[in-house]
C-alpha cells in the first residue's frame, strides 16, 4: 500500500522536505520566459542567436577522430530514447516500492517533455545546420534540441527524487554531476554539427521550465496526499 507521506528517494523512508510549490512555479515561469526570449533571439539572429554560426565554425575546426568518438558516445548515451527508458525504469522501480506519486512524477515529466519539444519542433520548423558540417546525419527539425531537453528533464527529475534527506555535500555532488552530464550531452550536439547553439540553449531552458513546473505539481500533490491520508 502506498504511503503518501513518504519522501522522494529510491532507497528508504527519509524525512520529507517542506514543499514550496509557489517558489518552484515562479522559477518555472521565469525559465519559460527566458526560453521564449532565447527563441526570439535564435529566429531573429540577435543576442545569443549571433553565436550560432560562430560556435558551429569553432566546433568544426576543433574536431579530431578521438573527440568525435567521445562526442558520439556521449550523445548516444544521452539520446531521447535512452532518457525515456531511464525515466520509465525509474518509474517502475518507484511503483514497485510503493512510491506511486514519485513514479507518476518521473514518467509523466519525461513524457510531457517529449511531447512539448516535439510539438515546438514541428511548429517552428527550424532547419538543421548544413549537412557538410555534421559528423552524424540529422535532417529533421532543429529547434529545440531534444537531447538537451530530455537530459535536463530526466536527470533533473532524478535529482528531485533523491533530494530529500540528503546532506549538503550529497546535494552539491548530485547537482554538479547532473549539470556536467546535461552540459556534456548538449555540447556534443553543437560539436557534432547537428544543432545550433541556441537550439541547445532553448532545450535546456525549456526542459528546466517544464521540470520546475512538474516538480511544483508533484510537491503540491504529495503535500495534499499527506494531509488527506
Amino acid at each position: 500500500m502506498s504511503d503518501p507521506t513518504t519522501p522522494a528517494g529510491l532507497d528508504g523512508h527519509l524525512p520529507a522536505p517542506r514543499p514550496r510549490p509557489g517558489r518552484t512555479v515562479l522559477l518555472a515561469v521565469l525559465l519559460l520566459l527566458a526560453a521564449g526570449a532565447a527563441m526570439w533571439a535564435a529566429l531573429d539572429s540577435v543576442g545569443p542567436g549571433r553565436l550560432d554560426t560562430r560556435f558551429l565554425g569553432e566546433a568544426v575546426e576543433s574536431r579530431t577522430g578521438g573527440l568525435n568518438s567521445v562526442a558520439v558516445t556521449i550523445t548516444e548515451i544521452g539520446n531521447t530514447f535512452a532518457m525515456g527508458l531511464l525515466a520509465t525504469l525509474t518509474g517502475i522501480w518507484c511503483w514497485a516500492r510503493g512510491r506511486r506519486v514519485d513514479a507518476v512524477f518521473v514518467v509523466a515529466t519525461m513524457a510531457g517533455a517529449a511531447l512539448t519539444f516535439r510539438g515546438i519542433k514541428i511548429l517552428v520548423d527550424r532547419p538543421r545546420p548544413p549537412a557538410f558540417a555534421q559528423v552524424v546525419r540529422e535532417s529533421n527539425e532543429s529547434l529545440p534540441s531534444g537531447h538537451a531537453t530530455m537530459s535536463m528533464v530526466v536527470i533533473g527529475s532524478l535529482v528531485v527524487l533523491f533530494w530529500a534527506g540528503r546532506s549538503t555535500a550529497a546535494r552539491v555532488t548530485m547537482v554538479v554531476a547532473a549539470a556536467l552530464w546535461v552540459g556534456a550531452v548538449g555540447s556534443t550536439r553543437i560539436y557534432l554539427g547537428v544543432h545550433w547553439f541556441t537550439d541547445v540553449l532553448i532545450g535546456w531552458l525549456l526542459g528546466a521550465a517544464w521540470l520546475a513546473g512538474c516538480a511544483a505539481t508533484w510537491s503540491w500533490w504529495r503535500r495534499r496526499a499527506a494531509v488527506t491520508a
